[in-house]
């Protein structure tokens, strides 16, 4: 994402972040800022305690886009992989709900992340398919 002009992804934090929170909260850009919802603290959460992101080492999205009707969940990792307990949870999520997952990994090179991320899904197979297409023609996923 790109926040106030200055791309932001791994390694490369937001130049307003703290590590504890935000030094210009009050003047924070609609997007992304105000706008994301982080699927942690939304409302009536599915998620366990646990997967909390600073332990679960995962952001979760809830609703990002939809696919045929359906919502689509995205998450990404607070570093370069999701760590493979909340995978496999969010994949079981994935399929009791019936919504499929976008998860991705962060490209590392040379020791350090890249902007790029490395993304996969997960739900029915048309729906990869349709992922696996919109990747290759370079379209984005939402």
């Amino acid at each position: 994402m790109t926040i106030q002009g200055h791309p932001v992804y791994p390694g490369h934090p937001c130049p307003h972040s703290t590590g504890q929170g935000c030094d210009d909260y009050a003047n924070r850009p609609k997007e992304p800022c105000i706008n994301f919802n982080c699927g942690w603290v939304v409302p009536a959460s599915p998620l366990p305690d646990w997967m909390k992101p600073d332990n679960a080492k995962v952001i979760v999205i809830f609703n990002k886009t939809t696919w045929n009707g359906l919502p689509v969940d995205v998450a990404v990792p607070v570093g370069r992989r999701i760590p493979l307990r909340a995978l496999n949870w969010l994949k079981d999520f994935s399929a009791r709900s019936g919504r499929p997952l976008l998860f991705s990994e962060q490209l590392k090179e040379g020791g350090v992340f890249q902007r790029g991320q490395l993304f996969s899904a997960h739900g029915p197979q048309e729906f990869q398919q349709f992922v696996t297409e919109q990747l290759r023609a370079g379209r984005p996923l939402w």
